[in-house]
């Protein structure tokens, strides 16, 4: 049986560079890609398909209950148990720590941390159940360093770090492997306008490609943590 991959946040970015990767690497791999863009989810549906991959889009807003609830649903409806979970849907928003909002601050949470336990509960239990899974957070530098203009971002990152580490020491006897991912700057779509080089950023294909790597390892072993940064240094 080839696996099933669950990746959020695939509609664009990292999460689509994953989608991509396993499609291409994993010959007949099961990809259920998650997002709240369905046009842009089902683009990429369609790429990794034409690359081999049996994949299929789900509708979700990974920060509410309800919604996940239905998407973890669907997805064992259409594949049954997910294999590899990974847990890529984030936003990022900066402003002095005066500055920012109740409301900002409470979303910067909800989409990046909030989002990640509700999926990884979701799932979760079934691979407590047949003592096997691999579960990937997408945290930041941003949770490892304090950053100044990003008070809620980096509480949410750090937040992601520590959930990672949590379910690490949680789930390591029990044949589930938790790795945290801290990428620096990679290249997406919100970086297009902010004036900085393609070159100082990472490309999104290197980040899947570190988790393409990390999975493939044997079941003897866990990278519990990747930090990735740009060779030039942060921008």
């Amino acid at each position: 049986m080839k696996p099933t991959i669950l990746i959020t946040g695939a509609s664009q970015g990292i999460g689509a560079a994953i989608a991509r990767t396993f499609a291409k690497e994993v010959k007949g791999v099961r990809l259920a890609l998650v997002a709240r863009n369905m046009k842009n989810l089902q683009a990429i549906a369609r790429a990794c398909a034409k690359l081999g991959a049996k994949a299929e889009a789900f509708e979700c807003d990974v920060s509410n209950e309800a919604s996940v609830t239905l998407m973890a649903e669907a997805v064992t409806g259409r594949f049954g148990a997910v294999d590899v979970l990974i847990n890529n849907a984030g936003a990022f928003a900066m402003a002095p720590f005066t500055e920012t909002k109740l409301a900002e601050f409470d979303r910067m949470i909800a989409v990046n941390l909030r989002s990640a336990f509700l999926v990884t509960q979701a799932f979760l239990p079934a691979m407590l159940e047949r003592k096997r899974g691999d579960i990937f957070f997408m945290s930041s530098i941003a949770g490892l360093g304090a950053y100044p203009n990003a008070a809620a971002y980096c509480a949410a990152k750090f937040g992601v770090t520590g959930l990672a580490k949590v379910l690490r020491a949680e789930t390591k006897d029990h044949g589930v492997r938790v790795c945290c991912v801290h990428p620096g700057a990679t290249w997406s779509p919100s970086w297009e306008k902010s004036g900085v080089q393609p070159e100082r950023i990472m490309p999104a294909a290197d980040i899947a490609r570190a988790i393409l790597d990390v999975y493939r390892l044997s079941r003897r072993t866990v990278v519990e943590e990747i930090i990735l940064r740009p060779q030039l240094g942060d921008v």
